[in-house]
């Protein structure tokens, strides 16, 4: 396919998400109501005994109790549902509701998890410490490696969790060679798509199994509200909506769910902004001198820039940057930016930043720094100047 006729497509594309996050048809239920209502309800009655019994057997597809179907959550994850182009999502009250109850849907006492050894850090610690006391294993491996995915494997693997891109080092996993080798072993793969938001990313198409979100971010959007979602075919989603989802009671609120239905009304708007935004800073610093890598796959510079083309349509705007300099220079460097917040989580519409240090493999083992960036809403001019200004004050400080 020619350049000209992808980015047809894509256009195409983004014009359908467009229509599919902002539309709903006129809800006579509801008097018309543009927002679907909160229903604050513990329960829902019935009628007759009859129809009692029968929605009892079917809680999934009936309002009875909260805990199981709101309308207002559920109209929500039918939303989400569509974007991701999923049978089925199911929303949790955090991202990590979310992604722990993806995994113990397929995972079981003795079996064996391969992991990216850079996913979300709580996953990591899930997996890597508390699984253990069920006898599950996990090997963490560098992910952007496809040969390292299959020497990992064992006879008990039953899971390749993924996060592309991951959320530190912004490394990409080969999605399609990752679902091709699960299914040649009779595993499971869970993705977490938070960083490329359905938008961006589709990875049920790719052949991955479950997808979980950090609603938290740019799917709510506002810094305003916490929860997850876990989304699939229906031969996967149904037992973990039957037994994990009921069983843990991880569920979301109605009013979390209005918060979230109405941030996601400008999704795709946001979203061409943020990448727009991001890519611009992220330009920006590739050329300053106290940086040695810029780590965002929506770049040319980037490693895996090409792969990233073939299964993504889009970046967002978070990414890091390596500093050879050290860690405190660039916290204080980081306590002088005006627009830059310092905080963790991302996906809102406020800049954030925040400083670690690590070892790095490419510096013979010496201390390096790494930056991470979330550039929000604000002109990326005005956060360009603010980011030249901070180092300016710092680097005068030790002359």
């Amino acid at each position: 396919m020619s350049v000209l006729n992808k980015n047809a497509e894509k256009k195409a594309k983004r014009d359908e998400q467009f229509t599919a996050a902002a539309y709903d048809p006129i809800d006579t239920r509801h008097h018309g109501a543009i927002h679907m209502p909160v229903y604050q309800n513990s329960l829902f009655a019935f009628e007759t005994y009859a129809q009692f019994e029968q929605a009892t057997k079917d809680l999934m597809h009936h309002h009875v109790y909260s805990r199981g179907n709101n309308p207002t959550v559920s109209y929500l994850e039918q939303k989400l549902a569509d974007l991701e182009e999923a049978d089925i999502a199911k929303c949790f009250a955090s991202g990590m509701a979310a992604i722990t109850a993806a995994i113990l849907s397929v995972v079981g006492q003795g079996d064996h998890v391969v992991c990216v050894n850079q996913a979300y850090g709580p996953t990591k610690e899930f997996l890597g410490s508390y699984m253990t006391k069920f006898g599950v294993e996990t090997t963490f491996i560098d992910g952007s490696k496809m040969e390292n995915w299959s020497a990992a494997v064992r006879p008990n693997t039953k899971l390749l969790y993924l996060e592309s891109p991951t959320s530190g080092f912004f490394e990409l996993q080969n999605l399609r060679k990752c679902a091709e080798l699960a299914k040649s072993i009779g595993a499971a793969t869970i993705i977490d798509n938070t960083w490329a938001t359905p938008l961006y990313q589709s990875p049920l198409k790719l052949g991955v199994d479950l997808v979980v979100h950090s609603i938290s971010k740019y799917i709510g959007g506002h810094s305003d509200c916490i929860g997850g979602v876990v989304l699939g075919c229906k031969k996967v989603m149904e037992p973990l909506c039957n037994t994990e989802y009921m069983l843990f009671g991880g569920l979301m609120t109605p009013q979390t769910a209005a918060l979230v239905s109405k941030g996601l009304r400008t999704l795709p708007l946001r979203m061409e902004r943020h990448e727009a935004s991001g890519l611009q800073v992220a330009e920006f610093m590739s050329s300053q001198p106290y940086v040695s890598r810029v780590n965002h796959p929506g770049l040319a510079s980037h490693p895996q820039y090409e792969l990233g083309l073939s299964q993504m349509s889009g970046s967002s705007s978070l990414f890091s940057f390596v500093s050879p300099e050290p860690v405190e220079k660039l916290k204080e460097w980081a306590s002088r930016l005006k627009y830059f917040k310092i905080g963790v989580s991302w996906g809102g519409f406020e800049s954030l930043v925040t400083v670690n240090q690590f070892i790095s493999s490419e510096a013979d083992g010496r201390p390096s720094t790494i930056v991470r960036l979330y550039v929000g809403m604000e002109n990326p001019q005005d956060l360009i100047a603010d980011l030249n200004q901070a180092w300016q004050a710092v680097s005068s400080l030790s002359q």
